[in-house]
Formats: C-alpha cells, sequence, structure tokens
C-alpha cells in the first residue's frame, strides 16, 4: 500500500517545484516605424537595432518592424512614397520579407542585409540579400507580384496612420505603446527597464539618461514625416 503514498509525495514534489519556479515575464513590446531609402532608418537598422540580436535582448523582445514610414495613400488608391518608386518597392519587398518569413530572426535578417545593401551600394543591389541570407527569392517575389504587398502596405499605412501621438518623422521607435522621440538610440536602456522579469546580461550598466553630449550631437537624423524629398 505504499503506491499512493508514493504518488502523494511525487504530486506535492511537483506542485513545489512548479510553485518555486519563476514565473516568465511578458516580453517588451517594441515596433519601429519606418521606410527604405531613409538614411538614418538604414542606419540604425544595421548599426543599432541589430545590438539586440547580438547581445540576447531580443529574447525578451517582441519586436515589430513597419515599412511604411511617411508614404501616403491617394484618394485612387495609389501610394506616394517619400523618397519615390524605388522606396515603394523595397517597403512592399520588406513588407513580403515579414509576412513570409515570421520568425523575426529571419526577417530582420534579410531586411538588415537589404538595409546594408542600399548604404554601401544603393537601392538597385538588394536582390542578392535572397543568396546571401539563404532564403529563397519565390515567396516573397510572389507576395509582391501578386498584389498581396500592397494589402500589407495598406495594412501597415493603417498601423502607422493610428499612431498616438502622431508620428513626426522616422525611425520612430515605440516601446510598450510610448515612443522615445529622439531618444530612439537609447532603445536598449528602455526595454531593459520596462521588463519586468530577470534582466539578462546585456541590460547591466544601462543607464536610460542619455547625455546632452549625445543629444546635441544627434542633430536631425530623421526624415521629417511633412518633408518632400526631390
Amino acid at each position: 500500500m505504499a503506491y499512493p503514498r508514493l504518488l502523494l509525495a511525487l504530486l506535492l514534489f511537483s506542485f513545489l517545484c512548479f510553485a518555486s519556479s519563476p514565473v516568465s515575464a511578458n516580453k517588451v513590446s517594441v515596433s519601429l516605424y519606418y521606410e527604405a531609402l531613409c538614411p538614418y532608418c538604414s542606419s540604425y537598422i544595421v548599426n543599432n537595432l541589430v545590438r539586440i540580436f547580438r547581445n540576447g535582448l531580443v529574447s525578451i523582445v517582441d519586436l515589430d518592424l513597419v515599412p511604411y514610414g511617411n508614404a501616403r495613400f491617394t484618394s485612387d488608391g495609389s501610394i506616394i512614397c517619400q523618397h519615390g518608386e524605388n522606396e515603394c518597392l523595397l517597403n512592399a519587398i520588406e513588407a513580403c520579407a515579414i509576412r513570409v518569413w515570421p520568425d523575426v530572426q529571419q526577417h530582420f535578417g534579410f531586411i538588415r542585409c537589404v538595409e546594408h545593401k542600399i548604404m554601401a551600394q544603393g537601392e538597385t543591389e538588394w536582390q542578392s540579400c535572397f543568396q546571401e541570407t539563404g532564403l529563397g527569392s519565390e515567396g516573397v517575389l510572389h507576395c509582391y507580384n501578386s498584389g498581396n504587398a500592397k494589402q500589407l502596405e495598406l495594412q501597415y499605412a493603417a498601423e502607422t496612420d493610428s499612431l498616438q501621438p502622431p508620428h513626426q518623422y522616422v525611425p520612430w521607435v515605440v516601446i510598450d505603446g510610448k515612443p522615445l522621440y529622439d531618444d530612439y538610440l537609447n532603445f536598449e536602456a528602455y526595454i531593459c527597464r520596462a521588463y519586468e522579469g530577470e534582466l539578462p546580461e546585456a541590460c547591466k550598466g544601462l543607464t536610460q539618461t542619455i547625455s546632452e553630449e549625445l543629444k546635441a550631437s544627434r542633430g536631425d537624423q530623421v526624415c521629417l514625416a511633412d518633408e518632400t524629398i526631390s
């Protein structure tokens, strides 16, 4: 008759282990509203946002990339992009990448490659990123050519236009619903402050107060929403 006692002991042990285990905290919501061909967006993605993938902070982040920026839809359903037709093309390609590869590691890797090509070689070399990342082109190109890309851009337009407060420029970084304004380069500190669980090693030493020197050096490193690019 020892079996009931043994079963009870095992159940009690399991309960105590479960009760003593730390409860996983919700991930921090991080949204980047941006547009292709804005040099400051490219630089932010290539040089800054990539850090959370390298230092492990991405494990506590729910990252949402929104490639629409300062574009707008006209009354006849066409889209006008701040940097012209090539921006519209690349916004749509990156939107398709997000849809085709929902894994953030995959679509961010592709998008970072595209943005790096833009910075280094111009916007005509982006297709080589399929080969460089090892991600096939078929799904993304089908998404674009089938018209699905326009539907995605309509969704991103609605999401961007519903921002409160409205975005003033890109890159526009929002953490847990709150925009960082011109402190967007300090985004890692905000992530660490917002996270309610055990902080990863990468959070150590980060401060949320940005220095006046860094603020002064930032200048106008944004693409303004009401700016017309010829």
